[in-house]
């Protein structure tokens, strides 16, 4: 939950971090704490309060975090306004339902991206068909035989990048699965595995919420990198790396870095219906940049890495085995990013790319004159209808070519940011069990569903009744599964008891 300290660093350049000290009256803790820059925060003299040494700064003490208070939750699209933009642009909420049936829907089909390409055709089309019925003795039509052997080769090149695109699509989705079992395997280990030492509980409890929160930002940090996003002033992004020293972080504070302007209407307007022109180099940000960027997510595995050697030499991992787990779901981390960059950076080669669309688009505009000697006035709708079809699976091998984008058939990686977030959430929530707590409870139903007694109950038993129970369990289930006429009148020990 992000401190309103943080809010004061366009003036003083610190953050209020929530530390330790002497507890007011007026319920507001005093004592110094550390500097923290926030990525737009203004710069200070280093000290944050004008170079008084004496300085104390008053925060009041930090509430139980919820999700329903004035800042949003940057990793809920609740949170987010509801546009025009918004159904056209993605990637598309699963969660939500729409009772519209498929084939009317169009939040998520390229329909509105062939509008254009559909009224050329329908305009070239009409165009060939008024030319062959006002002038009959040129002859414009051609034999259909055309249509057939062009036809195949359209089918083949379609086919190889539709099949391209998406397995490129389904590696993108492996790499995030990937990411989120590293995820729960590091969480787990972080907040389970590691020992809270008995002089330093409060600092190792501290570090280990840090270090959840470092696995969290290195999976935001790695969906804006695949957006081409270097920088760190996201809203999902600023507090979570805030504290740790990268070269996004101090490119951004250094270059004064803004956020990226609105579009005008008309740009979006061609955006959203695939014009080429319209379309702005997602790299553009990259090139445009004075200062090194430098690799967010991989800076971000070195602080974590650093955090799991401290672990094994404070002796917080004795068993070899976890630390194994941990250095592994780290080494796990460092392969999702080369090979989600591999799917980035490895297009379909451009030479396929430019074939396969040139002689999609030379089919397309032949087809009036293969069908006008047979359809006649008919050849217009007929060509769009074919066009649809034909460029409906080109336009959808160019769309989930690249699975990391904003379209609305891309991956959704802000949901499974939120699913990580959740999970660390989820993991952090109650503190480690012991055997005790977990066996000695009175809920706890031993033999369920054979049994209803609970732990306590078999406890008072002597071991040779639970061998008994446990040796008739199958027995037990065999016999409810039987009618009442035909099932044995004794009774097992499970059922005694």
């Amino acid at each position: 939950m992000a401190d309103d300290g943080g809010n004061s660093g366009g003036q003083g350049g610190h953050g209020g971090a929530a530390g330790g000290g002497a507890v007011h009256a007026g319920g507001e803790v005093g004592a110094p704490h550390a500097h923290t820059d926030h990525g737009h925060g203004g710069k200070g003299n280093g000290n944050g309060h004008n170079g008084d040494a004496n300085y104390v700064q008053t925060i009041e003490i930090p509430s139980t975090p919820s999700r329903h208070n004035s800042t949003p939750n940057p990793f809920s699209r609740k949170n987010t306004s509801i546009d025009l933009d918004d159904y056209f642009s993605g990637p598309r909420d699963i969660s939500k339902h729409s009772k519209w049936p498929l084939f009317l829907q169009l939040h998520g089909s390229i329909t509105p991206k062939m509008i254009v390409p559909l009224l050329l055709i329908g305009g070239w089309a009409s165009l060939i068909t008024a030319l062959s019925a006002k002038y009959e003795h040129i002859e414009l039509s051609i034999q259909p035989v055309l249509l057939t052997i062009t036809g195949f080769v359209v089918s083949m090149g379609l086919s190889f990048r539709s099949s391209s695109a998406y397995e490129r699509y389904a590696e993108g989705r492996r790499c995030w699965s990937q990411l989120i079992l590293a995820s729960q395997s590091l969480g787990r280990v972080f907040w389970v595995h590691t020992i809270e030492r008995p002089g330093t509980a409060k600092e190792d409890l501290l570090g280990k919420l840090t270090a959840l929160n470092l696995v969290v930002a290195y999976a935001v940090a790695l969906k804006h990198k695949l957006r081409f996003e270097p920088y760190t002033y996201y809203e999902d992004l600023s507090d979570l790396v805030g504290h740790i020293d990268t070269l996004a972080r101090t490119a951004t504070e250094d270059q004064e870095v803004s956020k990226p302007k609105k579009y005008t209407i008309f740009k979006v307007i061609g955006e959203n219906l695939g014009l080429s022109f319209a379309t702005s180099n997602p790299r553009k940000t990259l090139k445009r940049s004075e200062k090194p960027l430098g690799n967010l997510p991989l800076e971000i595995l070195c602080y974590l890495t650093a955090y799991a050697d401290e672990l094994v030499a404070n002796q917080q991992l004795p068993v070899g085995m976890q630390q194994t787990t941990i250095y592994n779901n780290l080494g796990l981390l460092n392969d999702v990013l080369v090979n989600a960059e591999r799917v980035l950076n490895t297009p379909l080669p451009i030479a396929y790319a430019i074939v396969i669309s040139q002689i999609t688009w030379l089919y397309v505009v032949l087809l009036p004159f293969q069908l006008y000697s047979a359809l006649g006035w008919i050849t217009i709708p007929a060509t769009i209808f074919a066009s649809y079809i034909i460029l409906g699976i080109f336009f959808i091998g160019h769309e989930i070519e690249n699975p990391f984008g904003n379209d609305v058939n891309d991956l959704p990686l802000d949901l499974f940011c939120q699913q990580i977030v959740q999970d660390m959430e989820t993991i952090s929530s109650r503190p480690k069990i012991s055997t005790k707590q977990l066996v000695q409870n009175a809920r706890n139903k031993i033999m369920y569903p054979y049994n209803n007694g609970n732990y306590f109950v078999w406890a008072s038993q002597p071991e040779g009744t639970i061998r008994t129970a446990l040796k008739n369990r199958p027995n037990a289930s065999y016999e409810k599964q039987l009618p009442p006429s035909t099932r044995s009148g004794t009774r097992s020990g499970a059922e005694n008891v």
